[in-house]
């Protein structure tokens, strides 16, 4: 295990289909950092926990260690390779891509994410 993947001490830990998300809220915010395995498919292996069709969190953060491939149903789609600044807007489909996980380090507010940073609500031209 990695220093970016293995345990952090004093933090909420919970695993959601297969991810494993860590979180300490700052302020009024929060700090994450989720991994991803490898093969894990927001489509796949989430989906199934929550009640939407997609990922409808934006994702603003810093990808420390592997790749993460998206589309939107528009058919856009995006691709982070660490070391890389993620900025993913709600209403996605996402994927690790390669043979490690992905570690993604994130800010958010929760459900106040889009207001807070200026996100918009849902991917569009």
């Amino acid at each position: 295990m990695s220093d970016l993947t293995g345990p952090i001490e004093g933090v909420e830990s919970t695993e959601v289909g297969g991810a494993r998300i860590d979180v300490s809220d700052v302020g009024r915010g929060r700090v994450k950092r989720v991994v991803y395995p490898v093969g894990f498919r927001w489509s796949v292996n989430m989906k199934p926990h929550v009640d939407t069709d997609l990922c409808m969190h934006a994702h603003i953060g810093f990808l420390a260690q592997g790749a993460i491939t998206g589309e939107y149903p528009d058919g856009c789609t995006f691709h982070f390779e660490a070391p890389a600044m993620v900025a993913i807007d709600p209403g996605h489909d996402a994927w690790v891509e390669g043979d490690e996980p992905a570690v993604l380090i994130e800010f958010d507010a929760a459900r106040e994410t889009t207001e807070l940073f200026g996100v918009p609500a849902e991917h569009a031209h």
